[in-house]
């Protein structure tokens, strides 16, 4: 029977392992990073927290007899996808990276493309109220900003203050809906919105908000894509499986 970790934390990741636990009856593990504190249920079995770089990944992979490695972690996750690529070598296991298309730009955005969320900080117009959706992880950028006031959107509240002069905080988890967004957007005054280019269908009913009340976007540009295989979405990555497993 195959036994086969996906590095998760991403819609793709859940519904590759609804899938395959439906479908199959092969060991699926998904592993989760922990910054979440309630994260959504999931099937098969499900293991929290870090590895301790490549090489405790690839002793996983081994102690566990894996034989498949599926890394769908977020598009902007910077060192998992090194970690597996590099775990997924020394141990011998075939690997893909699951990453979801980026949103494309329609005629009527108005998007600001930046390459960081440093220069996301910079380009912010002065004296606005944002709003932030970038992670809790990703806020010092925007410390220096004392003349912005940020509505930053949170899965979790916080437990500690955030690292911003002037900011609000709303907890919320999606998927979300358009007029919803657009309602926030009003409600709070936003005269900005800064995003990563995360993709998906869950949080891009903000993109359309912004686009439908005329708000600019700052963009954030993704990280480079790491080498090797590559599935833009489960169905893809369900024919690799199908073919390293026959």
């Amino acid at each position: 029977m195959p036994n086969l970790l996906i590095l998760g934390g991403t819609q793709e990741a859940a519904e590759l392992a609804r899938h395959l636990t439906g479908e199959t009856d092969w060991r699926i593990i998904t592993s989760l990073a922990g910054r979440t504190r309630n994260p959504s249920e999931l099937p098969g079995e499900v293991r929290i927290g870090g590895f301790g770089g490549s090489s405790g990944l690839a002793q996983y992979l081994k102690d566990q007899s894996i034989n498949l490695l599926v890394d769908a972690t977020h598009p902007f996750a910077l060192r998992m996808p090194g970690h597996a690529e590099r775990a997924a070598d020394l141990a011998g296991v075939p690997r893909i990276k699951l990453l979801r298309p980026p949103w494309q730009a329609e005629s009527e955005d108005r998007w600001i493309p930046v390459p960081s969320l440093q220069q996301a900080a910079q380009v912010l117009p002065r004296d606005c109220k944002a709003f932030l959706t970038t992670g809790r992880q990703e806020l010092e950028p925007f410390a220096q900003r004392r003349d912005v006031a940020f509505l930053v959107r949170l899965v979790d509240t916080p437990e500690q203050a955030l690292p911003l002069a002037r900011y609000s905080v709303i907890a919320q988890r999606g998927p979300f809906r358009s007029q919803e967004e657009q309602e926030l957007l009003r409600k709070h005054e936003i005269a900005c919105l800064v995003s990563k280019n995360s993709g998906g269908s869950a949080s891009y009913p903000k993109i359309e908000a912004a686009r439908a009340l005329a708000l600019p976007v700052i963009m954030v540009e993704r990280p480079p894509i790491p080498p090797g295989a590559l599935a833009r979405s489960v169905t893809e990555a369900l024919d690799w499986i199908g073919e390293i497993i026959r």
